[in-house]
């Protein structure tokens, strides 16, 4: 997967769980980190004209952020730093990860939430509704885990609708980029109608995670070890509450049909699995494909 990775970062916990994270991905992927700070872009409005000399402090504050956040970085990963401007920090961090071709967007999660758990913020929210890049959610605590304790299993929440090659591709590229197992869970069973017979949900959900793994396993050096399990429950957040999740994981979702072209949209699955989870989430584009090496 080597590339880039960018970190939007902001000089609070969830900027440094998202630095940490970030740095994990980095290491465990072979790929360089790219921390990112975004001020507030030239065109403002009356009532905050341009100030030179206040537009000179914001830039030394955010360079000596950036430099107090590079001092957790383990010296084993690439890094650099940027000062970036745009009228919101979606958008600067969308330009920046763009120029850099960056694999990846790691962002933390909203003041507030549990430790372990995802609580989404103004910057999440816009950044899961408009990035053409997989966006990855650091939960809370999260730079509390070593950042070279790597990624020991990326597990997948596949369905049968738009967008499922595209995050089948996604996920297997990164478990073979940081070597870690890969789980395929089979969504089939949430994506059939209610009035279907529980026998053939059953059978279709059989089958259906046969197939995603028989994908994957294509795809995959032998060496990765891969597994095929189907969703059980009540409900998606039923399902996801009784895996079992490994401090190491990582879970990679798809965006809902309902996105523009190579776009994200964070659909009520993946809303849903994010009240559960307590591992960071990636979130990938529905059209996106393998492109220059980058999943």
């Amino acid at each position: 997967m080597s590339g880039h990775v960018v970190v939007g970062y902001t000089a609070t916990t969830a900027g440094e769980d998202a630095v940490a994270l970030g740095s994990r991905l980095a290491a465990a992927s072979g790929s360089e980190l790219d921390l990112v700070v975004v001020l507030p872009g030239d065109d403002r409005s009356v009532i905050t004209p341009p100030d030179a000399g206040y537009d000179r402090y914001l830039r030394t504050q955010a360079a000596e952020w950036l430099g107090t956040a590079a001092e957790k970085i383990p010296d084993a990963v690439t890094h650099r730093t940027h000062v970036r401007y745009g009228d919101s920090f979606a958008e600067g961090l969308l330009t920046a990860a763009t120029e850099l071709g960056a694999s990846h967007i790691v962002i933390g999660a909203a003041n507030g939430g549990l430790r372990g758990r995802h609580r989404l913020g103004t910057v999440a929210t816009e950044l899961l509704h408009s990035s053409d890049v997989p966006v990855v959610l650091a939960p809370e605590g999260s730079r509390r885990v070593d950042p070279l304790s790597g990624i020991t299993r990326v597990t997948a929440a596949i369905g049968t609708r738009p967008g499922a090659d595209a995050l089948l591709d996604s996920a297997t590229a990164l478990a073979a980029a940081t070597g870690a197992e890969l789980r395929l869970l089979s969504l089939v069973t949430v994506d059939l109608p209610a009035s279907v017979d529980t026998g053939v949900i059953r059978i279709a959900g059989a089958a259906h995670a046969d197939e995603v793994l028989a994908k994957a396993q294509e795809a995959l050096p032998v060496e990765i070890e891969t597994e095929a399990i189907v969703a059980r429950g009540d409900s998606i957040e039923d399902a996801v509450s009784h895996l079992g999740w490994e401090p190491g994981e990582i879970a990679v979702v798809g965006s809902s049909r309902l996105a523009r072209p190579r776009r994200l949209f964070l659909g009520s699955t993946a809303a849903k699995m994010l009240h559960e989870l307590p591992v960071p989430m990636i979130v990938v584009p529905r059209t996106r494909a393998q492109e220059g090496g980058q999943p």
